[in-house]
């Protein structure tokens, strides 16, 4: 049985009398061995029975030839499964649906480390700046919320995040416990807010993965106030 290369697959076994053969990684190198062949096979033409003479030991280097080749074959023959293969990173899938689910009643904090309920603010567009603060595009959130609809804003961990200039009406809050977050189910991703909007009876109307310009989702906004 023969011996397995680097990658575990068989190689023919050579006779035990030939010794050790070298098998070079660029079959090149034996470039000198076949003009050796070439030379022997012209002198061996013009001598009666030189053939004869010279079959046994060019089939032993031709035998070795073709081993040398099929194990160079065997290393470099591209494989789909390779162990060093790499796999492809899944691209960015933004939020499942959460659209008629009813936003959990958490308890976030304030600066003052205060406990908050959320669903005691609603109807809102909770905005989580865990990823980014955003603050150009939390001040369009402001200006595009009508009358009774609150703009929160949510930090990880205890740090409350600062207020845009200018926006006294912002709730800034943090949630140490991860839970909005959770709900979610995706993790805070750096330069980008994620908004949910959610009405007066706790039920989220829209997901905004990116929170973006204003244009995109003024209507849901305006209809968080009927």
């Amino acid at each position: 049985m023969g011996k397995p290369d680097a990658e575990g697959h068989d190689l023919p076994d050579l006779p035990p009398e030939w010794g050790r053969v070298v098998v070079p990684d660029d079959a090149s190198a034996l470039a000198a061995e076949a003009a050796q062949i070439r030379r022997e096979l012209r002198r061996a033409a013009g001598r009666p029975g030189g053939h004869r003479a010279l079959a046994l030991p060019l089939f032993v280097l031709l035998v070795a030839l073709l081993t040398t080749l099929g194990g160079v074959l065997a290393v470099t023959w591209p494989r789909a499964n390779r162990g060093n293969d790499r796999p492809t990173p899944a691209p960015y899938a933004p939020p499942a649906t959460l659209a008629g689910r009813s936003l959990p009643a958490l308890d976030l904090v304030d600066a003052g480390q205060s406990p908050v309920p959320l669903r005691g603010l609603l109807p809102a567009m909770i905005i989580l700046v865990d990823g980014c603060p955003c603050q150009d595009r939390v001040a369009e959130a402001v200006a595009a919320a009508p009358g009774g609809v609150a703009v929160v804003t949510v930090a990880g961990g205890r740090t409350v995040a600062a207020r845009p200039p200018a926006e006294p009406a912002v709730r800034a809050l943090a949630d140490p416990a991860g839970g909005l977050r959770s709900f979610l189910g995706e993790p805070a991703r750096p330069g980008t807010a994620t908004a949910l909007l959610v009405d007066r009876a706790g039920v989220v109307t829209r997901v905004l993965p990116e929170l973006g310009p204003a244009d995109a989702y003024r209507e849901d906004l305006t209809a968080l106030a009927r």
